[in-house]
Formats: structure tokens, sequence, C-alpha cells
């Protein structure tokens, strides 16, 4: 099978090789190096030489805090630990990996003096192989006892993740199980009671309810053995020699599952789909061939295969993912399929930003992460014509590139999903409305080109700031804005679904979340707050984050005034801010300045801590309404 089949071919692999060997930068060389494709050879070749080349230094600049993933599992994966590497360097993420000793997992998490506490673990992957899941299990086992079997085996995952979850306070995901057994039945084997593939398909059925309901994410390897067939996945002669479940040549792929958890845990998924629109949208140029002369729709192999890949893209928008249009075109001959095509599926008002000019294709990525608000390495750019993907690839290396096949657009959005771009832990009632909030936010645009000053604009929208403290309703939100949110976000510290459940019950801190609301509609929920009493007379505000499109109304006051009056709630006369610098949040590094707290140290690094006296503080006038309570 090809892997990694999005990503383009490796040129020039051994000179690049080399040069990063003897860089005094390594770090970003690699990351270049490993955004082609690499099969299991290159992979290990890169992970060495990188390794060789930072000798045990963590980089300096990378997207998100360094990753140390405890992998806990009963077979031999040392054979994968490349494959993880290199796909979390693929997305700018150092990742440092430890595994236990054959067949200890249990033993190192319940000794807290073992090698696996002292790698003081942040991530941790529990990746168990289906011949030890199903140790017991025989063709004549009553239904009774498979039963019990399966209660017994599934309570047993479970204590391992609270074992994990007490121990290292981090984020775990589970493997799913492979159904490598050849079957015993046929296909009626789930009829078999004692089928060890129908315990597998079972036990991977209720994983995924446990995992719902703990907050452990899942690594779906059985979803891509499905896909890859999986005789690619697993060698029985591997297996009955080494003890290796996933087959060595499926490195990279395994890698690349993993570090997709890992990287949506850390808000480094993709947000926004780029689309072309000749011969990608539909076949032909509508400059050329006109509104009758493109190809698109019912009745047409390669018409129905353009349909495929607006019906994907209209499904990722419904699931929360910004769609824009950068195409070389006239922007009223570019508009006109989208408003008069009778079997067009994507219509103007999908689309948030929408450029059609004459511009180079880097200029209109550019201008589109500025009307979004979005970073460039939040955009995924589709493009049929290889020269404009080498470009992009060129001027913006951050943007994520996609190869996409040239002999049918039916084949795109398999492409798109393979690639995990879009990787996500789970959907909240804001990502579903995300699509009508960009919509929002062009009448909010002509508002503000027909105000004639920025008071008369902001007073024109009527807003409304709605906060409440965390609660049920509204946690899953939190958990992903704390977790996906990098530019705005004073400290980037990351908090799972039990961190804000202590943050709501404890008497000595507050955790706000904050909507916005204005006469064109809601902008969901925009801002996470969290202030802890670290003193009797102080409150240290542990986490303040927004989100990028509100800026510019006075927010920040606004919100500043919800957070003092909480401070004074618990008694506090001092409200102390940090600012812990990273590659992506420069943009607030006066925010506490701005607000008008005073400079309290500067640490390492850039670091930052100001003070405000709460005796003296005035609630700040701002043109925005402010209230409590809201159901999310």
């Amino acid at each position: 099978m090809e892997q990694l089949r999005w990503l383009p071919q490796v040129e020039d692999w051994r000179a690049r090789l080399r040069a990063l060997s003897t860089a005094a930068d390594p770090w970003p060389r690699a990351v270049a190096l490993a955004k082609a494709r690499l099969d299991f050879t290159h992979t290990s070749a890169l992970d060495e030489t990188l390794r060789r080349a930072l000798d045990g230094a963590v980089p300096d600049g990378t997207a998100t805090t360094p990753v140390r993933l405890a992998i806990l599992g009963s077979a031999t994966l040392a054979h994968l630990h490349a494959g993880i590497r290199v796909a979390g360097l693929r997305r700018d993420i150092h990742v440092a990996t430890y595994e236990n000793a054959y067949g200890q997992y249990l033993q190192e998490l319940l000794d807290g003096g073992s090698a696996l506490h002292r790698f003081r673990p942040n991530a941790v992957l529990f990746a168990f192989d289906a011949y030890h899941l199903t140790q017991g299990l025989h063709a004549a086992l009553p239904e009774a006892e498979g039963e019990a079997m399966l209660a017994d085996t599934l309570a047993r995952i479970r204590r391992c993740w609270t074992l994990a979850q007490a121990a290292f306070g981090c984020p775990v995901m589970q493997q799913a199980a492979l159904d490598v057994f050849a079957p015993l039945l046929g296909s009626n084997e789930h009829r078999l009671p004692g089928s060890r593939g129908r315990f597998v398909a079972r036990l991977n059925e209720r994983l995924r309810e446990a995992a719902d309901a703990t907050g452990v994410d899942l690594v779906a390897v059985d979803d891509a053995a499905r896909r890859d067939g999986m005789a690619n996945w697993h060698d029985p002669a591997l297996w009955h020699r080494s003890r290796q479940e996933v087959s060595p040549a499926l490195s990279p792929t395994y890698g690349e599952l993993v570090a997709r958890v890992i990287a949506a845990r850390r808000g480094r998924s993709a947000k926004c789909l780029v689309l072309d629109l000749d011969n990608t949208l539909w076949g032909g140029a509508i400059g050329d061939d006109g509104l009758d002369g493109i190809v698109l729709g019912q009745g047409s192999p390669l018409g129905e295969g353009f349909l495929a890949v607006q019906d994907y893209a209209r499904d990722l928008a419904r699931r929360g993912v910004i769609l824009a249009v950068s195409s070389k075109n006239d922007a009223a001959c570019a508009l006109k399929p989208f408003e008069r095509h009778p079997d067009m599926v994507l219509r103007r008002a999908d689309i948030a930003s929408f450029r059609a000019n004459w511009d180079d294709k880097a200029a209109n990525l550019r201008a589109i992460a500025h009307d979004l608000n979005i970073g460039l390495d939040a955009m995924v750019f589709l493009d049929d014509n290889p020269f404009e993907r080498n470009l992009v690839r060129e001027q913006l290396p951050m943007v994520a590139v996609p190869e996409v096949p040239d002999d049918d657009p039916a084949r795109v959005p398999g492409v798109l999903a393979d690639a995990g771009y879009f990787e996500s832990l789970g959907i909240t009632a804001d990502d579903l409305k995300r699509g009508a909030q960009y919509q929002d936010n062009r009448a909010r645009d002509g508002l503000r080109a027909a105000a004639t000053d920025m008071e008369g604009y902001l007073r024109a929208l009527d807003m409304r700031l709605v906060w409440n403290r965390f609660d049920s309703l509204g946690q899953a939100r939190v958990v992903q804005l704390i977790n996906k949110t990098n530019q705005f976000n004073l400290t980037t510290r990351r908090h799972q679904d039990a961190d804000v459940a202590a943050v709501a019950a404890d008497p000595q801190a507050f955790g706000l979340q904050l909507r916005l609301l204005d006469r064109f509609g809601d902008n969901g929920m925009i801002a996470v707050v969290i202030g802890r009493l670290t003193a009797p007379d102080t409150v240290t505000i542990d986490t303040w984050l927004m989100s990028c499109r509100v800026l510019g109304r006075g927010v920040e006051r606004t919100t500043l005034n919800v957070v003092a009056a909480q401070a004074r709630a618990l008694g506090a006369a001092r409200l102390v801010g940090e600012y812990l610098p990273t590659g992506r949040n420069g943009m607030v590094r006066e925010h506490y300045d701005r607000l008008g707290f005073a400079p309290l140290t500067d640490g390492p690094s850039g670091a930052r801590t100001a003070v405000l006296d709460l005796t003296a503080f005035t609630p700040q006038t701002t043109l925005i309404h402010l209230s409590e309570g809201f159901a999310p």
C-alpha cells in the first residue's frame, strides 16, 4: 500500500538529510523533510538523524509544549516510536517517547518509583495487542462466559486509564484492538460466542462508549486496518518471531494516527479548507467555458466526482470547518456557479472568505487568514494545479497542501480524510453553528464599512457579553477552547475535563465562560478565564484566552470587569496576570499592560507577570452590556 499519499514525493532525500545532520538549527529543516511522503526506511533515517543532531536538546519555538509520550502495551512497540516522533515533527511538535518493559505496563503504573514515573509523561497511549486481550477465549466458550470475559477485559483497561490519569494528570489515549484472527465461521462470525474476531469487535464498541464517558481519546487503528487491509497492518510471522502486532512497514501510518490525536488535543488541527475553483470544484474553466460549459452534476461520471468534492466540503463545514475560496478568476465570473448553477452543492453563503482575483495564491491565502483571524498554519489549501501547490509550499510552508489525484475528483474526499488535517476529539454546539457565525461576520463587516467612526460602529452592534461560571453544559466547549486556542492565550496551559470540573468545584477558584451576542447573532463562547486564590489577598489568572474574531470591540476590558469582581468575591486585593510566551501568542505580550496592570516580574524566555490593585480598580466603561447567566 502507498502510505502518506497526500504528501509530495521525496526530492533530493539524501542530500537534504546530510544537510540536516550538520545544520546549526536542524529542527526547521527536519520539519520540512517530514512533510514529504516517507516510507519506513525514510522515517527511521530522519528520526535518527534528527535525534543525533539535537543531542538530547529540546528545540525552542515549537508549535506547542513538547510532548513526553508513554506508550504502554503488551507487545513489542519499539519499531513504532520513530513513526510517532516524525508524525509529531510534521506538525512542529517535539515528541519524546517511552515504552514499558515488555509486558510490564501495569507493574510500572503501580510502582511510583518506576522508570515510567521518572519519565513524567504528559500524554499516555495504551496499546494492547489482540492476542493479549483475548487470552482464555476459545471457540467452544459459552455465551455467558464470553460476556463475563468481555466485562472483565474492559474493567482492566479502564483501571489502567484511571491509574494513568491519577498518576500523571494528562490526556490518555487508547488504541483500538486489531482483528488479526482468521475467522472460524466465515461471513456470520458474529454468531459464534467464542470467536476472537467477534470479541474484538464487541470490545472496540465498548471501548468507544467507555472512552466517551471518561474523556479518553481513541486511536482508531481498527478503522484504518479495514480501509488498508489487515494483511498490510499485521504479519502473523512477525508476531510469532518478535511479538510485533503492527507491521514495521506501517510505522509511518501508525505514527500519523497517534500524532493526529496528540495534535488535536493541543489545538493543532486545521480550521479552514481553502478551495480552488476551476478543475477543483467543477471541471473546466468558468471564464472560458461559461456556466453551461463547466462539468458538474448528475449524468456525468466526472461531474458527479466534482459533486463528491463539494459534498465532502459542505459536510466539513457543517461540523465546524471554515470554507474559503482562492481562485485566479474574475470575481463576478467566479461567483456565477455559486449563484446560478442548479447542480452546485456549495453556495456563496457557505464560503466565509471569497478571494477571486489575479493575485498569486500565496497572497490570497495571507488575505484569507487576515479575513478570518486565523493563523496560516490552521489552513489547508486544495488545488488541482501542481504549480500552485508547489508555490504555496515554498512561500507558505506552514499551510497544509495535499497532493490530489489527477485522474478523478471522486478520489479527493478520500485523500482529505486520510490526511487527517481536521482531526477532532468531539463536536460542540458552537462548532455546528460556525458557518452561520461567519455569515453574521459578513453582515458586521458591512455595518462597519457604512459606519463613519469606530465608536458609532460599536454602538450600532448593540453588544452583550454574557458570562457564567463553569458548568457541565458548557464543559465540552470550555475544554475544546482551552486546548485549541493558541494566539490569544496568555499561558497556553492545557486543561482536560477533570481539571475544568475541579475548578468548578473549588471554592478558592473561579472559571468563567463568556459569550458575545450582538444585533447580528450569537458569536458563541468567545473567552475562558480561570483564576485561583494563590495567597490570602491574591488571585492569579491561570488561563485567559479569547477568540481572535472578536478583537477590537472592547471585549478584553469588559471581561476584566467580570474577572476583577470575581477576584474580589474571593477576598483578593490583588490580581496577578501571567504571560508565558510561545511561538504563536506574541500578540498578547502587552495584554496586561494595555489593561492597566503594573509590571511585576520578567522571567526567563520572555515570561512576564503583572499586578492590578483591586482596591483602587474601578470597572472600565465599554460599549458592551454585561449580563450573567446563559444556557450554553
